[in-house]
This record gives structure tokens, sequence and C-alpha cells, in this order.
């Protein structure tokens, strides 16, 4: 299933943020794969607005299994720094609902 939602950065933490997911740790991108996540995206716009993309079999599973790990424990301990609000844990997790898929297979019948 793909799943999508949003967050908001802090602005004046963006630029820091960017950088730190430029070398997101190794343990951390294994623990991911390993606990389901697939097609995992983030994207940010100017003002903080942080949109989220992932693939997952069962979203609420794979996130409880990251919960359990530690790697997962130190990073959202590094990253909640950067959230407004206090982080995703103060947030939760709000998916957006999909409204339209455009699927490779998907053809036009004439």
């Amino acid at each position: 299933m793909r799943y999508c939602f949003q967050l908001q950065i802090r602005p004046e933490r963006m630029t820091e943020y960017v950088e730190r997911h430029q070398s997101v740790w190794p343990e951390m991108q294994d623990a991911l794969r390993a606990t389901g996540w697939r097609n995992y995206s983030l994207f940010l716009r100017g003002d903080g607005l942080l949109i989220g993309y992932v693939e997952a079999d069962d979203l609420e599973a794979s996130q409880a299994a990251m919960a359990a790990l530690d790697v997962n424990t130190r990073w959202q301990a590094e990253m909640a720094e950067f959230f407004a609000r206090g982080g995703p844990d103060d947030e939760g997790f709000p998916l957006l609902t999909e409204v339209f898929h455009l699927s490779e297979s998907s053809q036009e019948t004439p």
C-alpha cells in the first residue's frame, strides 16, 4: 500500500534538516528496509512543510517494528528538534488520504 503524510519542519532548521538527510545512517536505512518500508521519500517545501511518501504492506506494523529498534530511538531523538510542536511523536503521524493514483499499468481505452 502507498502512504503519504505531512509534518512541519521549523523554518530556521530546514537547511540542517536537509543536510542530515544527505547522510542518513546506514543502519537506519537498513532498519527501515528490514521493517518493511519501501520507496520512502521526503519532500520539503520552502516554508517547512514536509511531505513523506512510503510504501509498506502494513504501515502500522512497520512503524511498530521500527519503534522497537535502538537505532530508531537514537535517530528520532536527534531529529525531534527539527519539528515544529515537538516532532512526530507529539503530533502523531498524520496520514493524507489518497484521492487519485495513476498506475504504471493503467492504459487509456479508446
